[in-house]
This record gives structure tokens, C-alpha cells and sequence, in this order.
């Protein structure tokens, strides 16, 4: 079926046009909105320091029965009930309020217990369907005794429902979480502090009205922010504090740790606020790429829920930590700035505010707040008073009063008669005619006249606490103490004073200049390297070239002390013949130079490779000329001629079942020394061995028996006085440990120079049941024994003669070595 088109007659618009100016038009909705935007978005009350979707959100909870001693319900399921009955604008702004008051890491005291994917500093949170949610005991403390007229209620956006105004705020809630948002040519930026700190300093102001900022700042020192961190600079802060502007920096805490035997590094376990490990990371990885930083080898982010933040930056060899850590303050997030901007809502209009104003109108709200309470009790009280009179009126005739109402055809008839009769009030009378019969009977004259002395005594406090000021704030401040003893916890920030020069904390009384910049690498100073008789390996901080001294243990012995400076390399000799490049600053710092037992040193096999069987002799510096004694009597002398590009590389060419027993360098001045298992002593000049190529197998040293070896190998300066050799003899038959044997302590001067692989002389007698040496050792005295965990022991203090026995010992000794460095530097056990 065709249809016929047809064409509606032109409307005449004009008659509804109205014409209204353009400019005023602008300003007027501007100002609506800047206003709607300021008063109810994006500022915080300064009475209880929420914003008005917080302060929403709190208070459905709190109507919902969200307490923390009852079960989460799901996010969703608020963000409805807020939305639907007091929040007219979107679920996600609900939600993103939501979720920043239940994060540990924005809120200094969350106010809301999530169950869930809350986010991180890095990650966003899941939606408001996978998560739940309750108040914390926190945010009980806001809310408390909403149900005693203490603030005043206004509609909800259509007007069906009421909200409160502000909330009651048990403590000052705009000081302890602090605040952020942007408004219409404004905005607000709040730091966190601490909650114990906080009340004591309104506790302060409420008892001293007349205090200053500085009284204040002695409770106060300082924000404390909820990731912990380092605040430089206070002056900032207590410009914020008297003007409510002002900013200062936040630094990461950060520790050096030796994190393997080779590796240092940077553990950062606290951040500045809002920066998280990722965003670290980007930033370290674009200013290594870019040059900026330099010494950084890894990033490695460890941080997970149960052991919190720990990023690990490991450094490269040779860069010192602190100098690094400075780059990273410069170049990365690990130092942010933070500005204060104490911008919140006063009676509807917003002020910049500092310390003294922000405690002074919470102080004053909350004496507000405490007034309204008691206000509401006292007028509770009274109306119960009120009845308890009426009913122990009516209780002393009750029979009379029942008849009464019997007999009356109505209740009004009743009310009029009772009023009449007992001089009662309508309410008195409503309230005995709504009693039931049992309730009647079941009051006792006795328990009435108990309760309206009590509400008398009750009435009376009241009334003295309104008409009293003092009382009223003295109120005030107990319940603060009360919030503080319940929900305070440790400051969490450390507040350091700096200057261009100095850096020292606030509470030390006394300011230390901090250092000055260190250089970026570490500096090629001198400093020994040191091997103990029981395998540990370490480095001192520098090297004392004064007198004799050198680094010295209280029980280890030296196996091996070489001098040399931080960025040198040296060489590791093992019992196979092999030389193992060793870098001197992987090796870990001891504390001191003369630290017990080495402490801080770390097991050899930690930087050695060690083949099977195969075992550390000693350390050499590689550009000094090397003797090496085995065990079947070889000795060599290696030239100092290394290949540059290996890492390890054979030293000498040994027999089939040989090995290197010891090794030291070794001047053309100075003796060699081989001692066997059977007592043989032989010494001659280390000019007797002309130093080979490394390739080369040496040359005869000693004459060594078949039923014999040589037992130990050192170098013994020339014409050295204090040269002494020690022997310790035992049973073969005895296990290890069983038997302490017997000690010889011998001058070397004694013992004769005798030519190249000849037998030697007789160095110990053995007493009956001993058949050989168990140690022994040849070097610079005096001597020191342990034990092979380290553990001294004595050695006989009288020297014996050359060829005679030794004394018996009460204790097994199983290492021998210096008891300190020789002025060369260089030594073995």
C-alpha cells in the first residue's frame, strides 16, 4: 500500500527564544560548578578530614553492620548502597575512594579492612566484585556515637534520606592520613603523620590554649608517611607547619649488603610516597642506557606480600655503594620531593591552614562534638528520671492505680484520672498505662529508688561537665589518650636535618657533618689480603705501614697475607700446581684490622673453583717471584710471567702422585725451608733454585726417603732473628684428635744450611709411641697454634734444642702460623 508523504507546516521558534547575556551566563554556571566541585569533591572537612564520598562511604558501612568484628561482604554491594542512597555521581568514583582507604601504602590508618586485590604502588586494584571489604577498628572511632545528635544530619541528594554532615572524629584524621585533590583553581596536598604523635600534641594545645608552633613541633616533628622512607630537611616542613605551604624530600631506606662472596649490592626495603619498585626499575634501566648511572649490574625485585619491598640493585666490582646510592637519589625516584598544600574546607570555605589551625578546629569540633553528647545524654537521663519518679509514684498504691485503669472505659479516661488523682504528667501517665500488668508487679519500690539516685548522681556530673569549660576539655583530651593507647604505633619515618654540608638526625642532640662525596669507584688504596689456616678469605679496609704491624687475629692463624692495593689482582696457588686469578676487591672487608676469627671473611671455595681432590695452598701476589715445595722434595722457583687473558693456568709440571705442599715468594735473599713427615729439617738459599717458566717441573730440592714425605714448605726472610721452627709430633696409629702429642718451639738459626737435595738434619726426637710429625712450620716468630676450627692453643714458651724431643701438649694442635705479619707483607703457615 502506497502512503502518502506528507510535509509539516514551518514552525515559528522566535517567540521562545530568550536572549541572555553570554559572559554572565559563563560565570554564573562556572561558579556552580567550581563550587559544587570545591565543596563537594575534591576538599576535605578539616573536622574529621574527609572528603564528602569518604565521609559516604564510612557511614553506609557503619550503617550496614560493616564492623571489624563481623564478616567481609563484597565492594560491589557498598559501592551500591552508597551510590543508590547518598552518592549522585558513578560507581568508579565510589569505588577508587574506596580502595585508596582500604591501601596500607596511601593511608597512615586505613580505614577500611579490604579482602582482596586492593592494588599496589604499581597495579591497579580488581574490580569491586572480586573484592570485599569491612571497617577497621579505625574507622569505628570516626563514626562513634552518631546516634547522640554530636553532629547535624543534612538530605541526601533527592531528599529522601539524611547523612551526616561531618563526622564525630575521634582524632584528628586530617593530620594522621593527610589528603590529595584538585579542585577548580585550587588543590590539596596533605602529608600523613604519625596518630601518637598527633594526639599528643593536641592534648597539648587543649591544656596549654595559649602554645605556639614551636611547642607543637616537640610533639610533632615531622610527617610520617606510610612507606617509611628518609625525610631530608626539616626547614620545609616547619614552613609548611606555620603557613600551610611548604615541601620537603623523601629518600628510600637503603642498605648495603654483601649479597654473595663477590657481590655487594643495594637493598631498598622503603620508598618516598607513591613510587613503587617498577617504576624505579624503568627509571634505573633508561639512565644506565642513557650513561647517567653508572656501576649497576642487576635489578632484581624480591618484594612480595609476606616480606614486603625489597628491591636488590647489585653493583659491579670495584664501584663504591655509597657513591652509587647518590646517583640513584639523583637520577631515580629513590629521593622525590614532597609539597605541602594545606588546603581544606572551614565552615563551607576552604583555607590554606597550618599546624596550630588544623589541631585548633579539630580541638574545636570535637569539644563540639563531646558538648552535643553530653547534651544528649543529660536530656536521656532526665526522661528517665522523669518515669522513675512517675513509677515509684504510682508503685505505692498499685492496687488503686490498677483499679483505675479497669475501671475506666478508655484510655484517655485513665490517662485523665491518673493524672488527676497522682499529680502525674501526660508522659508519666502514657508511660505507666503502655506497662503491662507483669511489668507492674515486677518492679521493686527498693530497685527504683536505686536507679533514680544513680540517675541523679549521673545528672549532676553532666551538668557540671556542660557548665564547666575545663571539664569539657579536660573530656576532650582523655578520649584522645584513650584512641592513642588503643590504635598509636611507632613512627615509621626517619627525620634527618641537611644542609650543603651536614646530614645528622633530630634527636641526636648534636649535629655530625656527614662526609663528603665519595668518588664513584672504589680507590686502588692499600690493603692486605689475607688467608687463614682454616680457609677463610677476606681484605682489610687499608693496609697500617707503620713499624711491624700488620692485620692481626686473635685465634685464626695466617695461612697467607699478601700485600696489595684494593684494585690489584693476585694468584691463588693449589695443591695440583694450578694459579687461579683472583680479583682483590671481590674479597669481602673485614671490619677492622684486627677482627676476631676474621670476621667477615668468607669460605675460600666461594671464589676457587676447587678440582677433585685439589686444595688451597696459598695466596702470591703476581708480580713477585714464587717457590713451591711438594711433597715428593720438588722445588721451583716461577718466573712472574702470566698469561693476561686466563683466569687460571698451570704453575708447574708435577709428577704422578706429587703435590704442592706449600709455596711463598721467594728473594734470592732469603732460605727455603722443607720439613718431612719423619723430622727431616733441610734450609738453603733460595739463590740455589734459578727461577723456570711456568711450564717447567723444577728441580731437586730435597732428598726425600720412600717411606718418608715432606711434610711442610715455607721461605724464611735472610739473617731473620726471629725465625723460629715448630714441630708437633704423634702416633700414626692414633685417630685425629685423640692424642695432643708433643711441641717443639726451635730458633732457625739452629738449624745448619745444608746444599740442594741433600737429606737435611734431624729437627724433633720422638718420644716413646710417637713416630712422626703431625705439623710443622718454619716462619717469623713468634708462633701461633689453633686448632682446625681456629681455636688457640698453646705452644711451650721455652725453645728446645734442635734434635731433641718435644713437650707434651693437654690440646691437639692441627695449625701453625705467624702471629703477625712481616714487614714484606707476605707469609704462609
Amino acid at each position: 500500500m502506497a502512503r502518502r508523504r506528507t510535509t509539516a507546516p514551518p514552525q515559528d521558534y522566535t517567540e521562545n527564544v530568550v536572549d541572555i547575556d553570554v559572559t554572565s551566563e559563563m560565570e554564573g554556571s562556572f561558579l556552580e560548578y567550581a563550587y559544587s566541585v570545591i565543596y563537594s569533591r575534591a576538599l576535605p572537612d578539616a573536622r574529621d578530614g574527609l572528603k564528602p564520598v569518604q565521609r559516604r562511604i564510612l557511614y553506609m558501612m557503619t550503617q550496614m553492620g560493616l564492623r571489624p568484628d563481623r564478616g567481609h561482604v563484597k565492594s560491589a554491594r557498598v559501592v551500591g548502597e552508597v551510590m543508590g542512597k547518598l552518592h549522585p555521581h558513578g560507581d568508579s568514583a565510589i569505588y577508587d575512594a574506596m580502595v585508596r582507604m582500604a591501601q596500607p601504602f596511601s593511608l597512615r590508618m586505613p580505614l577500611i579492612d579490604g579482602h582482596g586485590n586492593f592494588g599496589s604502588l604499581d597495579d591497579g586494584p580488581a574490580a569491586p566484585r572480586y573484592t570485599e571489604a569491612r571497617l577497621t577498628a579505625a574507622a569505628l572511632t570516626l563514626t562513634d556515637h552518631l546516634g547522640e545528635d554530636v553532629v547535624p544530619f543534612v538530605p541526601n541528594y533527592d531528599n529522601q534520606l539524611t547523612q551526616p554532615e561531618v563526622l564525630p572524629a575521634s582524632y584528628p584524621n586530617l593530620l594522621v592520613n593527610g589528603s590529595s585533590g584538585i579542585a577548580v583553581g585550587m588543590a590539596t596536598n596533605m602529608a600523613p603523620h604519625n596518630l601518637g604523635e598527633v594526639i599528643s600534641a593536641a592534648q597539648h594545645l587543649i591544656a596549654h590554649p595559649e602554645a605556639t608552633l614551636d611547642d607543637l613541633m616537640e610533639h610533632i616533628p615531622g610527617p610520617d608517611l606510610p612507606g617509611g622512607g628518609k625525610i631530608v630537611g626539616l626547614s620545609g616542613i616547619r614552613d609548611a607547619y606555620a603557613s600551610g605551604r611548604g615541601s620537603f624530600k623523601v629518600r628510600a631506606k637503603v642498605e648495603v649488603e654483601q649479597l654473595t662472596a663477590r657481590r655487594t649490592g643495594l637493598v631498598v626495603t622503603e620508598l618516598p610516597v607513591a613510587v613503587g619498585p617498577e617504576k624505579v626499575i624503568e627509571k634505573i634501566k633508561d639512565a644506565v642506557t642513557s650513561k647517567k648511572l653508572q656501576g649497576i649490574s642487576d635489578v632484581i625485585d624480591l618484594t612480595d606480600r609476606n616480606h614486603g619491598l625489597r628491591l636488590v640493585i647489585e653493583l659491579k666490582n670495584g664501584f663504591n655503594p655509597q657513591a652509587v646510592l647518590q646517583q640513584l637519589y639523583r637520577f631515580t625516584p629513590m629521593e622525590d620531593s614532597f609539597g605541602i598544600n594545606n588546603v581544606a574546607l572551614v565552615d563551607g570555605q576552604p583555607r590554606t591552614l597550618g599546624l596550630l589551625e588544623l589541631l585548633q578546629v579539630y580541638i574545636d569540633h570535637r569539644i563540639d562534638v563531646v558538648r552535643r553528647r553530653t547534651t544528649y545524654r543529660l536530656g536521656r537521663k532526665k526522661d528517665r528520671l522523669h518515669l522513675v519518679e512517675g513509677l515509684l509514684i504510682a508503685i505505692v498504691d498499685i492496687d488503686e492505680v490498677i483499679q483505675i485503669i479497669r475501671s475506666s472505659d478508655e484510655a484517655a479516661a485513665a490517662r485523665e484520672r491518673l493524672m488527676t488523682i497522682y499529680d502525674l504528667t501526660e508522659v508519666q501517665a502514657n508511660y505507666i498505662l503502655e506497662l503491662r500488668l507483669r511489668q507492674l508487679t515486677k518492679y521493686s519500690r527498693i530497685d527504683l529508688e536505686a536507679e533514680q539516685d544513680e540517675l541523679r548522681r549521673e545528672i549532676a556530673a553532666l551538668e557540671e561537665t556542660l557548665g564547666s569549660e575545663s571539664l569539657l576539655r579536660t573530656l576532650v583530651s582523655t578520649e584522645l589518650g584513650e584512641v592513642a593507647a588503643a590504635h598509636a604505633d611507632e613512627r615509621r619515618t626517619v627525620l634527618l636535618e641537611s644542609d650543603a654540608t651536614t646530614t645528622a638526625t633530630v634527636t641526636s642532640g648534636q649535629l655530625k657533618p656527614a662526609k663528603t662525596a665519595v668518588p664513584l669507584q672504589i680507590a686502588d688504596d692499600p690493603c692486605w689480603v689475607i688467608l687463614s689456616a682454616s680457609g677463610q678469605l677476606a681484605r682489610t679496609p687499608d693496609r697500617p705501614d707503620l713499624d711491624d704491624s700488620g692485620p692481626r687475629v686473635r685465634h685464626d692463624v695466617f695461612a697467607s697475607v699478601v700485600s696489595t692495593t684494593a684494585r690489584a689482582e693476585i694468584g691463588a696457588i693449589t695443591s695440583q700446581g694450578r694459579m687461579v686469578r683472583l680479583q682483590v676487591m671481590d674479597m669481602p672487608v673485614l671490619a677492622a684490622a684486627a677482627s676476631p676469627n676474621l670476621a667477615g671473611g668468607v669460605p675460600a671455595g666461594e671464589f676457587i673453583t676447587l678440582l677433585k681432590g685439589e686444595s688451597l695452598v696459598c695466596l702470591a701476589p703476581l708480580d713477585a717471584v714464587v717457590a713451591l715445595g711438594t711433597e715428593q722434595g720438588v722445588v721451583k722457583r716461577v718466573n712472574p710471567e702470566y698469561p693476561l687473558n686466563r683466569d687460571d693456568w698451570e704453575i708447574i709440571s708435577l709428577k704422578p702422585r706429587d703435590r704442592i705442599i706449600g709455596a711463598a715468594p721467594a728473594g734470592d735473599d732469603d732460605d727455603l725451608v722443607f720439613i718431612t713427615a719423619n723430622a727431616q729439617l733441610l734450609t738453603f738459599a733460595a739463590s740455589a733454585v734459578r727461577p723456570q717458566g711456568r711450564t717447567a717441573g723444577g728441580v731437586a730440592g730435597m732428598k726425600v726417603a720412600d717411606e718418608d714425605g715432606v711434610l711442610s714448605f715455607g721461605v724464611v726472610a735472610a739473617a731473620d732473628p726471629a725465625a723460629v721452627v715448630v714441630t708437633v709430633a704423634g702416633a700414626s696409629s692414633v685417630l685425629p684428635g685423640m692424642a695432643a702429642g708433643s711441641a717443639k718451639v726451635t730458633p732457625f738459626s739452629e738449624f745448619p744450611s745444608k746444599g740442594r737435595a741433600t737429606a737435611g738434619v734431624r729437627a724433633h726426637r720422638f718420644l716413646k709411641g710417637e713416630d712422626g710429625l703431625t705439623v710443622a712450620w718454619a716462619g717469623h716468630g713468634p708462633a701461633k697454634a689453633a686448632s682446625a676450627k681456629g681455636v688457640a692453643r698453646a705452644l711451650p714458651t721455652e725453645y728446645g734444642r734442635r734434635d731433641g724431643s718435644g713437650v707434651p701438649l693437654s690440646q691437639t694442635v692441627e695449625l701453625i702460623g705467624a702471629a703477625q705479619n712481616w714487614t714484606s707483607g707476605d707469609g704462609q703457615a
